[in-house]
């Protein structure tokens, strides 16, 4: 398991930004081969908002194409999702996650929160 330390949540007025940053404590870069975030709203799944492997390759939900950009820098292991043109239906509680092997390693979680 590696301790994942989520900041960067808070509260934003519609079409604001924030950034989030996650940080994979004591790993090796090349040790975790995904890492992203995900985020569940209440009542509402866990789904998966965007994550970008050690070569870079990224991957995004539909949902935040063009407003959302993943990025990663690998020593120390660090993930950031950079959220533009945030809306209400945004809010949620997103969460670290840092893939290595078979192993899933999940942070505590950030909460967002979008006024309109």
């Amino acid at each position: 398991q590696v301790p994942l330390r989520e900041s960067g949540g808070g509260l934003v007025q519609a079409g604001g930004s924030l950034r989030l940053s996650c940080l994979a404590s004591g790993s090796i870069w090349w040790s975790i081969n995904t890492m992203g975030w995900y985020r569940q709203a209440p009542g509402k799944q866990r789904e998966l908002v965007a994550d970008i492997t050690r070569n870079g390759n990224t991957n995004y939900a539909d949902f935040v194409k063009g407003r959302f950009t993943v990025s990663r820098d690998n020593a120390p292991n660090t993930v950031y999702l950079q959220m533009n043109g945030l809306k209400p239906e945004d809010t949620a509680v997103y969460y670290c996650n840092a893939q290595m092997g078979a192993t899933v390693n999940w942070g505590q979680g950030t909460q967002v929160t979008v006024s309109s």
